[in-house]
């Protein structure tokens, strides 16, 4: 058996994200640990990201989208109100009391299905460097190259397998790209758990 990589954790945004990031996780023999985030969608174009919340109450505002659109405050407001609602059921549902695993000190690799506005990854990375983690890297199937320009600086490296100039829906990159339910993530959390107890176990007994 392979030594528990107990220095790295690997952090998913589900829903998508976590099916990325399971197979990484076991791959890399690191725990692996959610961070929901929600984004913010523009009003009457609900899957244009205007910016997005996380676990702890981060925030991050896309201005220029904002400011593009004539978002206004008391929109943003709302807008932010429903998805912090819909945040803490997804949280409460999927950590179902387990305590978090600790990013203080760590080596994090942030997974997500992809990257289009960045919008997510960014209050992701907030609510991580919160931590005060040793290292952040990111690892997601394509990134918008765009948005890989805006975030590098933010983390120490960014592996993405295809990064195009133009990336109007994630979903467009994959050959089968259906909507994950909830019990899907609880599943695959079970599981991870499962095999994060064995690792830990067949360690103990080294």
């Amino acid at each position: 058996d392979e030594i528990p990589n107990t220095d790295l954790v690997v952090v998913a945004l589900p829903r998508g994200g976590l099916e990325v990031a399971a197979p990484i996780s076991k791959r890399l023999n690191a725990p692996l640990e959610i961070l929901v985030v929600r984004k913010l969608g523009a009003p009457d174009q609900p899957e244009l990201a205007i910016g997005a919340i996380a676990s702890g109450g981060f925030i991050f505002l896309n201005q220029e989208i904002v400011d593009a659109l004539g978002v206004s405050a008391e929109q943003i407001v709302k807008i932010r109100e429903a998805e912090a609602a819909e945040l803490r059921r997804r949280e409460a549902l999927y950590l179902h009391g387990r305590e978090r695993e600790s990013l203080a000190d760590r080596r994090v690799l942030l997974v997500d299905d992809g990257i289009a506005t960045g919008a997510t990854i960014e209050v992701a990375l907030r609510a991580i460097k919160a931590t005060q983690p040793k290292s952040i890297n990111i690892a997601v199937p394509v990134a918008a190259l765009s948005a890989i320009e805006r975030l590098h600086r933010h983390v120490d490296h960014i592996y993405a397998l295809q990064t195009p100039s133009m990336l109007g829906a994630v979903g467009e990159f994959y050959e089968s790209f259906p909507p994950v339910s909830d019990d899907e993530v609880v599943r695959i959390i079970e599981e991870s758990e499962v095999n994060q107890r064995k690792r830990v176990a067949n360690d103990y007994k080294k």
